[in-house]
């Protein structure tokens, strides 16, 4: 199984295979090559694991400040690759990354029924009453 390595940057070939990645999921289906490079730019933390043909197969990132807060994103599995452990390798690759160790507050989004997956680590919804606001941008890309 481990037919993988971790990668923390990512070429132009791994950059167009996310953002076909991206195309397979509901809520990135409408992401542009163009928008994902100047994600990626600006992502603090990039983790890929890619294949022996340096093909991506899997895919997280984190917005940081390195102390206080850390948010993690785009937790993606080729769908070629899923049920593998892959997604367990990621996060264990997040939580254990030297740069986030002293960070206070690790979140993330995700579905309800993805909720028993990252408790394993520890995240809850027990979040002492905070609720998520969102203000959507009209005029952006997606």
């Amino acid at each position: 199984m481990n037919n993988y390595r971790m990668i923390s940057e990512l070429n132009k070939q791994q950059i167009s295979e996310l953002t076909e990645l991206y195309k397979n999921e509901f809520w990135s289906q409408n992401r542009s090559q163009e928008d994902v490079e100047k994600m990626l730019a600006a992502s603090d933390i990039v983790i890929g694991f890619v294949d022996k043909n340096e093909h991506l197969i899997a895919f997280i990132r984190v917005l940081t400040d390195f102390v206080y807060r850390a948010f993690i994103f785009d937790v993606i599995v080729k769908s070629t690759h899923r049920n593998q452990g892959l997604g367990k390798k990621l996060i264990d690759s997040l939580v254990n990354h030297p740069q986030l160790q002293s960070v206070e507050y690790l979140g993330l989004y995700c579905l309800p029924e993805m909720m028993p997956f990252y408790e394993q680590w520890g995240f809850t919804s027990e979040v002492g009453g905070i609720q998520l606001m969102a203000r959507i941008n009209q005029n952006s890309a997606s």
